[in-house]
């Protein structure tokens, strides 16, 4: 087929109506969409042609978006396996007692209870894993006697504290008995939950006035710079 009968063509069916990628897949051309555009500069389209093909678009802006956010998510797991296993190794690492216990120090330095005065370790926190954390570091590092630990839940007053507590029973392995009555903030009175998902704080008490002190000690001896 000639140039000029492809152009032909072309400017026939783009009157018609169809997009550059449908002239092309139906003229079975290998030719640049700016070619196309070239020869068809100034041909008028109907509105319902142009309504077309701006729903065409529309349609294919949407799959592209689609596909670049499966990308991303396909990206940014393929990234958290990369980090799991350039780490793993860590895992046993902190089955050494010593390190074990500078990583408790330091998980108590950002959300423990800096009060000596109180002689107990006291350490609160809504994430699971966080509290999970801290007290199989906590057992592992002082072989702690577990009728020393007793468990705080701080939550709503809307929230189903059975159901907390057990929740937080299986979280934290510590039976009910050992469970204060649990406290409710005052200001949440009248105000419905919007996290639904939402556990409250679960705060965790040791009587321990040894352990306390060696958590707060443990990272001043770390630290070896200034303290501004």
């Amino acid at each position: 087929m000639r140039r000029r009968e492809i152009k032909e063509k072309v400017v026939n069916l783009r009157r018609e109506g169809k997009t550059y990628s449908e002239i092309l897949k139906f003229l079975n051309l290998k030719i640049p969409k700016s070619t196309i555009s070239g020869w068809c500069r100034g041909i008028s389209l109907s509105v319902n042609y142009q309504r077309r093909i701006k729903e065409i678009s529309d349609s294919n802006l949407i799959k592209a978006r689609k596909l670049a956010v499966e990308e991303k998510k396909m990206k940014a797991i393929k990234e958290l396996e990369s980090i799991r296993k350039r780490n793993y190794h860590l895992s046993q690492k902190i089955e050494d007692i010593e390190t074990a216990k500078i990583a408790l120090a330091m998980l108590y330095l950002g959300e423990g209870a800096k009060n000596r005065k109180r002689g107990s370790v006291t350490f609160g926190n809504s994430d699971p894993l966080t509290v999970s954390l801290f007290l199989c570091l906590l057992r592992v590092v002082y072989k702690i006697d577990e009728s020393k630990i007793r468990c705080t839940l701080q939550c709503r007053a809307d929230q189903d504290i059975k159901r907390l507590e057990k929740y937080w029973s299986r979280v934290t392995d510590i039976p009910f008995e050992r469970f204060y009555k649990a406290r409710i903030d005052p200001r949440t009175i009248g105000k419905p939950s919007k996290k639904l998902d939402y556990k409250g704080v679960c705060r965790i008490d040791v009587f321990s006035a040894k352990i306390l002190g060696e958590l707060l000690e443990i990272p001043k001896i770390v630290h070896k710079g200034p303290v501004v």
